[in-house]
């Protein structure tokens, strides 16, 4: 079932002709012109913010000896090789 509420509002005089020109351009009266906004409006969920970045870093002041940051997947092989026993 349907229930209609009546309301009033108070608009500006510049925002009230805004809003029945708008409602005039779209064929609606202006209670529907202002409904179907305001359902519009409501059914738009706001982004959710992403979590705060959060950098994780290790112990020590520096890269380890001999790690070239500019090839991060060297760290990965020299861990593997390490724990894997592949050293040549």
């Amino acid at each position: 079932m349907l229930c209609i509420m009546r309301t009033t509002i108070s608009l500006n005089e510049q925002l009230s002709k805004q809003v029945r020109r708008a409602a005039a351009a779209q064929n609606l009266s202006v209670s529907a012109f202002i409904a179907k906004v305001l359902d519009d409006a409501l059914k738009q969920r706001a982004p959710s913010e992403p979590p705060a970045f959060r950098l994780v870093t290790t112990s020590g002041s520096r890269a380890r000896s001999g790690v070239d940051l500019d090839r991060p997947r060297s760290v990965d092989i020299e861990d593997d090789e390490t724990l894997f026993g592949l050293r040549r």
